[in-house]
C-alpha cells in the first residue's frame, strides 16, 4: 500500500468516527450539553441560522442549559425554534434568557436512545469498511496495471484490512462510552 493510498485510507476512516462523535454529541441522554442545541436552526431576519451564531449558549449545571440571545427581540423567536426542534426541551423565557432544564430519561427512553446508538455505530463501522473496500480495489487495479507485483497487492490488502480492524475498534470504543454514560445517568 503506498504512502498515498495510506494517508487518504486513514484520513477517511479518521473523519468517520469523527462524524460518528459529532453525531452522538447531539444525543440527548439527560446530561446538559451546549452541542444539543447545534442542529437547531433559528429564522434570523429571515435566514435560518444555527442558535450559536445568534445567542449565547452556555451550560451552568448537569441539568440545565441557558441561552441568552445576542438581541433581546431575539428571544421568542429562539424559544420558538427549540420548542419546534425534535429535541423535546421545553424552554423557560424570563425576558432576559431561555432555561433549558434536561429532564431525567425514563428507562424505555434510554432504550431507544440506545438502538440509536448502536444504528449510528453500524453505519460508521459500514462506512469504515466501504473505505477499506474503495482501497482494495485501487490495490487491485494498480496490480492489474503492472504498477505493484501480486505479492505487493496481498501486502496493501492486508495492511487496508489492519487499518479498517484498527477504526473498527476506535467506533466499538466510542460506541461503548456512549451506551455507559446513558445507562449510568
Amino acid at each position: 500500500m503506498d504512502k498515498e493510498l495510506k494517508k487518504t485510507t486513514v484520513d477517511h476512516m479518521t473523519k468517520a468516527i469523527e462524524h460518528l462523535g459529532h453525531e452522538l454529541m447531539t444525543i440527548r441522554t439527560g446530561r446538559a450539553s451546549a452541542a444539543l442545541l447545534d442542529t437547531v436552526k433559528v429564522d434570523y431576519y429571515g435566514v435560518m441560522s444555527p442558535i450559536k451564531q445568534i445567542a449565547t449558549v452556555t451550560v451552568p449545571d448537569a441539568k440545565t442549559i441557558m441561552v441568552q440571545p445576542f438581541q433581546q427581540n431575539m428571544l421568542h423567536v429562539v424559544e420558538k425554534a427549540i420548542r419546534a426542534s425534535d429535541l423535546g426541551l421545553n424552554p423557560n423565557n424570563d425576558g432576559h434568557v431561555i432555561r433549558l432544564p434536561i429532564p431525567s430519561l425514563t428507562e424505555d427512553r434510554r432504550k431507544d436512545i440506545l438502538k440509536i446508538v448502536k444504528k449510528l455505530g453500524e453505519d460508521t463501522r459500514i462506512a469504515v469498511r466501504n473505505i477499506r473496500r474503495d482501497a482494495i480495489e485501487k490495490i487491485k487495479a494498480s496490480e492489474k496495471a503492472g504498477i505493484i507485483t501480486e505479492d505487493d497487492m496481498h501486502r496493501g490488502e492486508k495492511e487496508a484490512q489492519d487499518l479498517t480492524d484498527e477504526h473498527i475498534k476506535e467506533v466499538d470504543r466510542v460506541i461503548l462510552a456512549k451506551e455507559k454514560e446513558i445507562m449510568t445517568i
